[in-house]
């Protein structure tokens, strides 16, 4: 796909400086232009590359004023990575648009229902009773189970598993082998040491506008709903368990684990590898380090570090001591030595 300045212009209500008629048909960084790119200049520190790039168009800001002579075509804008993240964003989905029809071999029941411009990758597997909206694109050998409902807009990518009764709203992103929906870690002790598995009956919901990266897992509940709500984002490798809720738009980094039935509130941010354990509430606005250990409530708006987890200043003050322990140590028994020589 080919645009001209002017139609970018157009798209992102900017001016033209140069020629209108100069064509893009992909992107690059500023120093790394070549013809019939389109980049950005954002960053001061990276302002030399503009005289010498040689990508086809540049968007600026519209304060920038170049002080030499540039052969890059100028789009000014109001904010130049804003833009530059909304041409990323256009560009991406006029790549999946042209994604349309059902590739073979793959099965589809005959009790499907879906909506317009569906997109099916061969070897997929689509159950019965499912119901999928407009615009989707499923990638080659996806999964999706009985009563499957995926709403508007959505991507699942390739390799993803989407188990039975499994909910999903509008303009969600489900990357390559997530696993929506398989069994809560659910097992009953019995007198002998052994365990029975507990059937898990419940679903997984997932609300709009969820982002959910590769290798996730997020389990169905025993009873009721594992619940994903509006705007969350889940990065690669991520374990939700059963019955737990996530607030609205909150973010959770890498290889982070929520135990069963634990709470999480709204605009949170969760570091990687922090470990949630079953049946607490966290409140909403915390922010918790990488590689925490969160074992208890956690009220509104608190900031935690450590394992287990402690309030980000604490921790901070207290990790001075941390590394100076030994010697600390070291000291006091010197002290002793002192007080008990002089008795």
């Amino acid at each position: 796909m080919k645009f001209t300045a002017e139609q970018i212009a157009k798209i992102l209500e900017g001016e033209v400086v140069g020629n209108p008629n100069a064509e893009v048909w992909t992107l690059s960084k500023i120093e790394e232009g070549a013809n019939g790119s389109i980049s950005f200049l954002a960053n001061p520190k990276y302002e030399s590359y503009i005289y010498t790039t040689k990508a086809s168009i540049t968007l600026v800001n519209n304060s920038f004023t170049p002080e030499g002579e540039i052969n890059t075509t100028l789009i000014k804008v109001d904010d130049a990575y804003l833009s530059f993240t909304k041409l990323l964003t256009f560009y991406d989905q006029a790549k999946k648009d042209s994604k349309v029809g059902i590739e073979q071999p793959s099965l589809i029941s005959d009790t499907v229902q879906y909506g317009e411009n569906l997109y099916l990758g061969s070897f997929s597997y689509i159950g019965s009773n499912v119901r999928i909206g407009n615009n989707v694109k499923i990638y080659p050998n996806c999964f999706i189970g009985d009563n499957v409902v995926i709403g508007n807009n959505v991507t699942v990518y390739a390799g993803a598993k989407i188990y039975s009764d499994t909910l999903i709203g509008s303009h969600c992103v489900i990357h390559s082998g997530a696993i929506i929906g398989a069994d809560g870690f659910g097992f009953a002790p019995n007198p002998d040491g052994s365990y029975t598995t507990i059937p898990q009956i419940g679903n997984v919901i997932i609300e709009d506008y969820v982002d959910i990266g590769a290798s996730t897992t997020i389990d169905r509940a025993t009873m009721g709903s594992t619940i994903i709500r509006k705007g969350v984002k889940l990065d690669n490798q991520i374990q939700i368990a059963h019955n737990v809720e996530i607030g609205e738009h909150t973010v959770i980094a890498a290889q982070t684990g929520v135990a069963g039935s634990t709470k999480i509130g709204k605009y949170c941010v969760i570091g990687g590898q922090v470990g949630f354990a079953g049946h607490i509430v966290v409140g909403n606005n915390v922010r918790i380090q990488a590689q925490s250990g969160v074992g208890r409530n956690v009220k509104d708006n608190e900031i935690l570090q450590g394992s287990p987890s402690f309030t980000y200043s604490d921790y901070s003050k207290s990790y001075v001591h941390f590394r100076n322990l030994p010697k600390i140590v070291l000291e006091l028994e010197e002290l002793k030595k002192t007080i008990n020589k002089n008795n």
